[in-house]
């Protein structure tokens, strides 16, 4: 149960009417364009001995954090493949989210495009000037939570970038670079409610999570577990984690559970709603990609190293700029360790 358990943990602007305005302009602008031009992650540059020392990882998932490999700038089939698209075509296609704030959010007061913006953004742009040498050589695709491995599996983007947790169950589906980002879960729920945080107060209650995120599993293996109250009701699950603010904006739920990253911009986008309680998982955010993209691997924990030493115009800025508001100013304590890789032999 311990196991299963630790698999699992790892795995708006204020109110009703204002939601609505802005749930339109995400429909609006959504960018779920088809996907056209050759070579999306079809690289195969793996070698048999990193394939496999990936595969016993899996099996002994403890760390997932720690099961990716060690950087390299050099240029693999899959990059390769990027950098062979031609014309117009000529970008990475990454997965982002377009209505987390300040994660990856499309800004209704930016002008006539509403161009995306937020922390995952900035690592995006970052990613493509390395690969390609142009910051704006990126074909942005908003997919919801539950997209996020299909549309790396299926070739419709070459990596996801959006607040993905790096855990046991989906290393075993995509690759992860090494994490960029610490967090954990927590409850939102309205000031004036009951709801305390992750305990008793969760007891005959409704919970929203998103489709397919780390926050439902959690619950879900709580419950079974026996450490989440039997009679929270945890079944309302929606395709990205916003709707769950719209959700108990409404009255329909009573609480929230998601990333505290997450629940903190939530809460400034609508000051009726608090966190409630201590994050109660430790859990990273990791750039996800194709199972056999080893040099594209490689290559964005290169652009990591890098990113987090460019104090300039880098990690540390990209916090402040987008996060101190709603995290704090202290950026170290959402900075993940320093990265361990898998040893390629």
């Amino acid at each position: 149960m311990r196991a299963r358990r630790l698999r699992a943990s790892l795995k708006g602007w204020g109110g009703v009417a204002t939601m609505a305005v802005v749930c339109a302009l995400v429909a609006v602008f959504a960018l779920c364009v088809p996907l056209s031009g050759p070579g999306v992650g079809d690289g195969r540059s793996v070698t048999h001995a990193s394939q496999a020392t990936v595969e016993k990882a899996e099996e002994d998932c403890e760390a997932p954090e720690k099961q990716t490999l060690s950087p390299s700038s050099a240029d693999g089939d899959t990059i390769q493949a990027i950098k062979d698209r031609e014309g117009e075509k000529r970008k990475l296609i990454v997965g982002v989210d377009q209505n987390s704030y300040r994660w990856g959010y499309r800004n209704p007061n930016s002008g006539k495009t509403a161009e995306l913006e937020g922390f995952d953004i900035d690592l995006v742009h970052r990613i493509a000037e390395d690969i390609l040498g142009d910051p704006d050589a990126v074909q942005f695709k908003a997919i919801p939570t539950d997209q996020r491995i299909p549309a790396i599996q299926d070739g419709r983007v070459d990596m996801v970038v959006r607040t993905m947790t790096i855990n046991c169950d989906r290393i075993a589906d995509v690759a992860f670079s090494a994490p960029y980002f610490k967090t954990g879960q927590q409850v939102l729920a309205p000031k004036s409610s009951p709801v305390k945080g992750y305990d008793d107060t969760l007891a005959d209650r409704k919970v929203c999570t998103a489709a397919g995120s780390t926050a439902y599993s959690t619950l879900e293996a709580a419950q079974k577990d026996g450490e989440l109250p039997a009679s929270t009701d945890i079944s309302t699950t929606v395709p990205n984690q916003l709707d769950c603010l719209v959700r108990l904006q409404l009255g329909e739920v009573d609480a929230v559970v998601t990333d505290g990253a997450l629940a903190a911009s939530q809460a400034a986008q609508d000051p009726t709603v608090q966190l409630k309680g201590d994050a109660f998982t430790a859990e990273y955010y990791g750039v996800a990609m194709k199972k056999d993209a080893d040099d594209l691997v490689r290559r964005v924990n290169q652009i990591l190293v890098d990113y987090r030493k460019d104090t300039a115009n880098g990690w540390q800025a990209s916090y402040e700029k987008w996060l101190s508001a709603t995290l704090g100013k202290d950026a170290k304590k959402s900075e993940p360790p320093a990265p361990q890789y898998l040893r390629s032999t």
